[in-house]
């Protein structure tokens, strides 16, 4: 399959375990619907969605090019990407990516979103992590590039009394 030539690359999920013997596994963690015909990427390579069974909390899918339970396995664990374009933001959200290089006052600015286990982590140029967590983040400009956060919260201050 060709590589798509547009938009940036967004998480779907990840490869988990095999469904059967033809190729197909569940994909864990989904954040897209991965219908029949979507172009995806996983560890580099472009594949098309051939089949999709399951719901969508634990999807089964299968791609074009993987055959067997032995190449499934040894794509366990690899990020599923698909194109932003095909997992449209809605007005006021944003992508995570989006935050590199937004700044948080008297802190530092985004250099990099890390995908932890739970949420994602924003990691600014002092060091400093902040759990993308309602609790952490109180707001997201990203078009004046600033980030709010709760210093308290984040240890940054004492709480207030």
């Amino acid at each position: 399959m060709a590589t798509p030539r547009f938009g940036r690359l967004v998480t779907a999920g990840r490869v988990g375990r095999s469904h059967g013997l033809d190729g197909s596994f569940r994909v864990l963690a989904p954040a897209h619907g991965l219908a029949r015909g979507t172009a995806v990427s996983v560890a580099g390579s472009w594949h098309e969605v051939r089949s999709r069974r399951g719901t969508d909390e634990q999807p089964i899918i299968a791609l074009k090019g993987l055959r067997t339970r032995e190449a499934v396995r040894e794509l366990g664990g690899e990020l599923i990407l698909i194109s932003d374009q095909d997992s449209p933001v809605a007005d006021g959200e944003w992508l995570a990516q989006d935050l590199v290089g937004c700044r948080v006052a008297d802190v530092g600015t985004v250099v990099r979103v890390i995908d932890g286990p739970s949420c994602d982590v924003l990691e600014l140029s002092d060091g400093t992590l902040v759990p993308l967590v309602a609790d952490a983040v109180h707001a997201v400009d990203v078009e004046a590039g600033t980030v709010e956060v709760d210093r308290a919260f984040l240890g940054l201050d004492p709480p207030a009394p």
